[in-house]
């Protein structure tokens, strides 16, 4: 059974930054495409960023492109997401995913944490 377990989260003013962490157990997700998707109270879960397996192809929602960078360090079995000049739209739960595919207008994950809470205090 594969767990992905989230930390980093908290309460930081409009400005600021977060780092998020993503560490995986039970099994490696070293050879598989991750990723954070975010979700805001009454919105949906949307996608945030996705990292390829060896880290040289990322992805980001246009809204945070140049404010927040994936990493991901595989002998730590872990994935990063460091979020800088944080807005106060940014407030939402954030999850890791694990095993994304590409689908186009969505993506299939196989794997979700149980999220981390990021709020943006303006």
């Amino acid at each position: 059974q594969v767990m992905l377990v989230e930390s980093g989260g908290g309460l930081v003013q409009a400005g600021g930054s977060l780092r998020l962490s993503c560490t995986t157990s039970g099994r490696t997700l070293s050879t598989e495409r991750m990723g954070w998707f975010r979700q805001a109270p009454g919105k949906d879960r949307e996608f945030v960023a996705s990292i390829s397996w060896n880290g040289d192809i990322t992805n980001y929602q246009d809204s945070v492109k140049g404010r927040f960078t994936i990493a991901r360090d595989n002998a730590k079995n872990t994935v990063y997401l460091q979020m800088n000049s944080l807005k106060s739209e940014d407030t939402a739960v954030y999850y890791c995913a694990g095993g994304l595919v590409n689908q186009g207008r969505s993506w299939h994950v196989d794997y979700w944490g149980q999220g981390t809470q990021v709020t943006v205090s303006s």
